[in-house]
């Protein structure tokens, strides 16, 4: 729960009613919990049965075959795991430029995404050193990432008013576009709830993983969707519908509004420490990711490099603040939708299928979670990714001078696609599958 809850909810509300201008915001909080309540039950199923760690890397590896396409999709997911993963933690350090125009609000657009590359720089900076230090630094951030979390709740439902809750904006029909609408919603609330399966990158290390991975994806996800909904009443309820969705820092505003100045500069000081937390806890997490991948074998050997003195992967995480800074320039909006569908398609949907293949080559005794009512929960988390990947939108950019729109779903697809040319090259060089039989008759030869 706390690598859910950071400063994510702070910055989506604004773009969630955005897309539902009104009270049916409530049903994207809905639809996005229900989805994520159905891919946890995929994630319980593979962690119970796969305890080891590396997440969606182990679960695509083995249930797919660690020698054929499992070692694709491995790669792929690696491959767009160094976009996606600087797209999240970059999504932080944007969020703290923006709670910063609070404080500095004739900041410009160029400033502001200086400000953002900066902060991914310092967490990088402070994640290039041992372990034990980095511990520490956590626990302290973690603290003040928890304090805006209930400060904004109380504040909230001291000040509620029903009426600007559930009342105001337009009205929304469940139509096409309303249906479109829905779903560009439901991609922000599931960037809110990302992290629910984090347990699964380190089961090696959970004690009793057939119950507590299971136990820690479900309660984390139910508890979550009720602290989110407590803060999305909070806002809308004490500061209106309307003034929540124009805002860039609603949460300041909402504390200004009901107990002045200062306590919204505290409120602000303590999302921009809980931004930083949580650009700070991803950078640290992140860069094991193709570090690992690489020391099994599947991934480039480079990434494998660690730092002489400290023992942490420098290369990995070297790589990755650099795409981080490099996308800090973003909007945030764009950075959120690209980053899901970058990995809907080889980690989400992909371990949904992999779920059928677990079924289907691992005998129930080597699987001890038996997900309710399955396959539906199956099913509809692979509607639900799909839905939401075509309900994506499009982003706006400027290249010398000029404006162009592309669809978010060509970006998450091209991303995975570049990664295929260059899995076979790899793999042609090291002879593995499917180039065995070449590289044993050119030996023969």
């Amino acid at each position: 729960m706390s690598n859910m809850v950071g400063i994510g909810v702070f910055l989506t509300i604004p773009l969630i009613l955005a897309q539902l201008p009104g009270p049916q915001a409530l049903l994207g909080w809905a639809a996005g919990a229900v989805l994520a309540i159905c891919d946890g039950m995929i994630w319980c199923e593979l962690g119970a049965a796969l305890p080891g760690s590396g997440g969606s890397y182990l679960f695509l590896r083995e249930t797919f075959g660690p020698r054929r396409w499992g070692r694709l999709l491995a790669f792929l997911f690696i491959w767009q795991f160094i976009l996606s993963g600087p797209l999240e933690i970059a999504s932080g350090t944007i969020g703290f430029a923006d709670y910063s125009r609070y404080f500095f609000p004739a900041m410009s657009d160029w400033h502001h995404g200086l400000l953002a590359a900066a902060v991914a720089l310092l967490a990088v900076a402070l994640c290039y050193r041992r372990i034990e230090s980095v511990g520490k630094i956590t626990v302290v951030l973690w603290a003040g990432m928890m304090s805006a979390v209930g400060l904004t709740i109380v504040a909230g439902f001291t000040h509620f008013h029903a009426s600007r809750a559930f009342h105001g904006g337009r009205p929304f029909h469940l139509d096409g576009a309303g249906m479109m609408a829905l779903g560009a919603a439901m991609a922000f609330v599931i960037y809110d709830f990302l992290g629910y399966y984090v347990i699964c990158y380190v089961g090696e290390e959970v004690r009793d993983p057939q119950r507590t991975i299971p136990g820690s994806i479900i309660i984390s996800v139910l508890g979550v969707a009720l602290l989110y909904l407590a803060i999305h009443l909070a806002i809308t309820g004490s500061l209106g519908i309307e003034a929540a969705r124009h805002s860039g820092y609603v949460a300041s505003l909402f504390m200004e509004k009901i107990w002045g100045v200062k306590a919204a500069a505290l409120l602000t000081a303590l999302i921009l420490w809980t931004s930083f937390a949580s650009s700070f806890a991803l950078m640290l997490g992140y860069s094991r990711i193709p570090y690992a991948a690489a020391r099994d074998g599947y991934f480039f050997r480079a990434f494998e490099h660690v730092h002489p003195r400290g023992k942490f992967p420098d290369l990995s995480l070297i790589v990755l603040g650099a795409v981080t800074v490099a996308v800090s320039f973003v909007p945030l909006a764009a950075e959120i939708t690209i980053l899901l569908t970058s990995r809907i398609l080889v980690q989400f949907i992909a371990q949904g299928f992999g779920v059928f293949l677990l079924h289907k080559r691992f005998p129930p005794g080597r699987r001890p979670f038996r997900m309710w009512l399955y396959p539906l929960p199956v099913l509809l988390a692979i509607a639900g990714w799909i839905y939401v990947f075509t309900a994506s939108g499009s982003t706006t950019f400027t290249l010398f001078g000029r404006s162009f729109a592309a669809s978010n779903m060509f970006w998450g697809a091209i991303s995975l696609a570049a990664g295929i040319p260059i899995f076979f090259y790899w793999v042609w060089r090291q002879g593995h599958w499917p180039f065995e039989r070449i590289r044993a008759e050119g030996a023969a030869d």
